[in-house]
């Protein structure tokens, strides 16, 4: 009985992960420029894998692959929203612009000047 609970569960977070995954990709493909694409990857992606990683630690019930599955999705959540945070302050200095139907740039234009 217990196996069959954690099939479906696992079963349940697989589909939960794919469709983070899936919306990650939609916003790759809809959004309309770098900073909100990359936000999208990064945010639902890292979430998508995660759920599917917490997916794996329940199917297989070892504790050894458990706790590696576990690692794995506390490492994304320490690593991807800080990459993509220093990708997009990058792409901010390197001059890329924004979208032209953003609200608002909290960022003071002096900051784009590498020699200031």
């Amino acid at each position: 009985m217990i196996d069959i609970i954690q099939n479906y569960l696992a079963g349940i977070l697989i589909i939960v992960g794919s469709g983070f995954a899936l919306v990650a990709s939609i916003g790759l493909l809809r959004l309309p420029e770098f900073y909100t694409r990359m936000h999208a990857a990064s945010k639902a992606g890292t979430l998508g894998s995660g759920v599917m990683l917490i997916a794996l630690a329940v199917y297989t019930g070892e504790t050894t692959i458990a706790t590696r599955a576990l690692a794995g999705f506390v490492f994304f959540l320490l690593t991807a929203p800080i990459s993509a945070h220093l990708l997009a302050k990058a792409a901010y200095a390197a001059g890329y612009p924004l979208w032209e139907g953003s609200v608002h740039d909290e960022m003071p234009q002096q900051s784009r000047d590498p020699d200031a």
